[in-house]
């Protein structure tokens, strides 16, 4: 199929006519080589961490390494290890030494801050897999209830994962702390933008609305700065250069990532549960306010309009969920998020390339772009 270039309702910025061509519907594309070699290195910097806080702490009470190995657990059932490779090759592309260890300490800084808070999300939102296992609050009540112990399974689950989220966050600290202070700040601030994010998601859930204009914001503050955009210009910031490349990243950083959310939401919907390690539908039945739901609502009409309400009922059966994405599809708003997602990566891409970048670091960033728009998980 050749190349589609059609504006659509969401992320337009501006009409693309150049050259490139991006495959509209690849079959999950495959991890870049260089992704995997950055993500090895950052799992093993985790490790180490993780092994000798295990270690420390164990020695003060034995029940103790059980709160850090539940952590070092979760970092090692996945997960796609893109935050550090954005920020890899920014810093790459800027001119710095992608073996540098200021690298790679941000690098795994990125997926600890990223284990925070998808232990905190699992929590607001219930969930009961991440990554094809028990979610941390899950576990901990499992074991609760098991032992017999005093007080409410849940209470106990929920508060230890919190615990354990919370020891992410402050050894994703430790690993920045010799990062230069313009690091630290776009550090800092994409630490709020993601809490505000993840407040304008529970909000929108809570109020059962999906308006596309607060839809697009919560992916972008929530997902998308937060997965593409500020990595880049925390590699950028390591470098010393972020002043001169925070525009040009910006221009692929924040098409990409929404790209990225757009694509995760039909994952959401659509994927495959052995593929992405949580049960497909969890969005639909949380009523997540996602430019798809929205999309498909504002064409909605009769019995298809009164299917869309129900999302946002946990208690929806797999045919409920079935009949659901059937409105998804049958509204065109599937095929509409399919046509952002084209046309986001390919202006992505594009802008890339025209940047000034060192070369290795464009054609890296392209093939991330690539990966990110049509993975399978």
């Amino acid at each position: 199929m050749g190349q589609r270039l059609v504006e659509v309702g969401i992320g337009a910025r501006s009409s693309y006519h150049g050259a490139i061509t991006v495959p509209p519907d690849p079959p999950g594309a495959r991890a870049p080589t260089s992704l995997l070699d950055i993500a090895h290195r950052v799992e093993c910097r985790v490790a180490a961490l993780l092994q000798a806080e295990a270690r420390r702490w164990s020695s003060v009470d034995p029940d103790l390494a059980d709160l850090v190995e539940c952590l070092a657990d979760l970092v090692d059932a996945g997960g796609k290890r893109l935050r550090p490779a954005f920020c890899h090759w920014a810093y790459v592309g800027a001119g710095g030494d992608g073996s540098d260890p200021l690298v790679v300490d941000a690098g795994a800084a990125f997926e600890l801050l990223h284990a925070f808070a998808l232990v905190h999300d699992d929590i607001m939102d219930g969930s009961d897999q991440r990554r094809g296992r028990p979610t941390t609050h899950i576990t901990y009540a499992a074991q609760h209830a098991r032992e017999g112990w005093r007080g409410e399974s849940r209470r106990f689950g929920e508060g230890v994962a919190i615990l354990v989220g919370d020891l992410a966050f402050v050894y994703a600290d430790m690993l920045m702390a010799a990062a230069p202070a313009s690091a630290r700040a776009v550090y800092d601030e994409l630490r709020v933008e993601l809490n505000i994010g993840q407040y304008l998601d529970v909000l929108g859930t809570a109020r059962g609305r999906a308006n596309l204009a607060t839809a697009r914001r919560i992916s972008s503050y929530k997902s998308g700065k937060y997965t593409v955009e500020r990595p880049l210009h925390v590699g950028a910031a390591l470098a010393g250069r972020l002043d001169e490349l925070a525009g040009p990243l910006s221009d692929y950083g924040l098409p990409l990532g929404e790209a990225f959310q757009l694509r995760d939401d039909l994952l959401g919907a659509f994927g495959d549960a052995s593929a992405i390690g949580k049960p497909v539908g969890d969005d639909l039945r949380e009523g997540k306010p996602t430019p798809l739901l929205a999309i498909a609502l504002q064409r909605a009409t009769g019995a298809a309009a009164a299917c869309l309400r129900r999302a946002g009922d946990p208690e929806l059966s797999q045919s409920e969920v079935a009949d659901l994405q059937a409105v998804l599809v049958d509204t065109g708003a599937r095929d509409e998020i399919e046509r952002a997602i084209e046309r986001l990566t390919a202006e992505a891409v594009e802008s890339v390339k025209s940047s000034a970048l060192a070369e290795e670091a464009q054609v890296a960033l392209a093939e991330l772009a690539t990966y990110v728009a049509w993975r399978d998980r």
